[in-house]
């Protein structure tokens, strides 16, 4: 196995040797790709991130920066829980395969079967596909000038605006169009498939099974060990705590309220390679592209890249499959990504929105020999 990742991580540096015509060992590669992110997280009290690149069991590049909580001066670590926010989706989507995998329900049940509220009878042709890949048609209707709701509305109270709604986008299945509400359903069909609390669900069948011991979802009386605050700059210059109560829905869990540190998320990434958490059949599933991203997608556009279960998988010509999610919400940024191919895993956890977070990550990825 330790001959199989020293291999593949030379074939990283060969990779970068041949596009880049200079040699480089393993130090030489992680000071080029610490320059990128310390060129953006130069200052050690300002919010911060977390930044992990390993292939296989081997580190390629680890390090923290800045602060979790500025109140407390408390710094980034690998056991700082963030809010993932729509990185939080995966684990959604796994829940629904887990139930199929069982036989408590099918990816092809309509909306219908789960929400009989629903009065429209479009909902008997929107599936559970439909709504794991963006594809649905369903409109985000929710009353986004009520201040409160934004701030303070959960799964259930998220969703009610479809017990009567009357249109669609688009017929289901034919297009892209990324909203949240359609994974907040996956809060209410797991407890309506189970009859167990959605979070002790999870906790039992997807954050045990994967080793993950510290991650929860946001309560707005929970006390979360090791949790960071999201921030962002005010105009006078100073940094001002950006997350519940100052950001939109930030307490719906099936869709983005998982904390989650970065210790814990290679845990999940290991779980996922290995199918401890779902069949091969499920995976292949989930990192399959079932509708394209357009140019004019509001959110998630990169060249070459549709959209699985849960999952932004791109494929792009020469290289190999890239799959990944964005996470966005208050102050946290956000991306987990991976190379399966290559068995690589790179995770960007950071508490401040003012970065242009893919042109890190792809500037990295091209030091590695990769180009998405």
């Amino acid at each position: 196995m330790m001959k199989k990742t020293i291999l593949m991580i030379a074939v990283l540096l060969l990779s970068f040797t041949a596009a880049h015509g200079n040699d480089m060992n393993n130090s030489e590669m992680a000071q080029r790709i610490d320059e990128v992110f310390g060129a953006v997280y130069n200052n050690p009290a300002e919010p911060g991130a977390a930044v992990l690149i390993m292939q296989g069991n081997d580190t390629i590049y680890s390090r923290c920066f800045g602060l979790a909580d500025m109140e407390t001066k408390t710094p980034v670590t690998f056991a700082t829980n963030f809010c993932i926010a729509s990185v939080s989706k995966q684990f959604s989507a796994v829940a629904l395969l887990q139930l199929a995998e069982q036989g408590l329900l099918s990816l092809d049940d309509p909306l219908s079967k789960f929400f009989p509220e629903f009065r429209a009878s479009f909902f008997q042709n929107i599936t559970l596909r439909h709504i794991m890949s963006h594809t649905s048609g369903i409109p985000d209707a929710r009353p986004h000038t009520d201040r409160n709701f934004v701030l303070y509305s959960t799964d259930i109270t998220s969703v009610q605006y479809m017990c009567t709604l009357d249109r669609l986008n688009f017929e289901p299945g034919t297009q892209y169009e990324y909203i949240n509400p359609t994974f907040q359903l996956i809060y209410q069909i797991v407890e309506r498939t189970t009859g167990m609390p959605f979070e002790t669900y999870m906790r039992q069948n997807v954050f045990g099974k994967a080793g993950m011991r510290n991650c929860c979802y946001f309560e707005p009386d929970r006390i979360i060990s090791d949790m960071a605050h999201g921030y962002e700059r005010a105009s006078d210059g100073r940094w001002q705590e950006y997350d519940y109560g100052e950001e939109s829905f930030f307490g719906t869990k099936a869709d983005g309220a998982l904390y989650c540190s970065i210790n814990d998320f290679v845990n999940w990434e290991r779980a996922l390679r290995d199918n401890r958490v779902w069949s091969a059949a499920s995976k292949r599933m989930a990192y399959t592209p079932w509708i394209s991203i357009p140019a004019d997608a509001e959110y998630g556009y990169q060249p070459h890249t549709g959209y699985g279960y849960g999952f932004f998988v791109q494929d792009c010509p020469q290289q190999p499959t890239h799959v990944y999610h964005l996470g966005d919400n208050g102050g946290f940024t956000i991306y987990a990504g991976k190379i399966p191919e290559r068995d690589l895993i790179f995770l960007f956890f950071s508490t401040r929105p003012d970065i242009d977070r893919l042109s890190l990550v792809n500037r990295v990825y091209q030091l590695l020999g990769f180009y998405f």
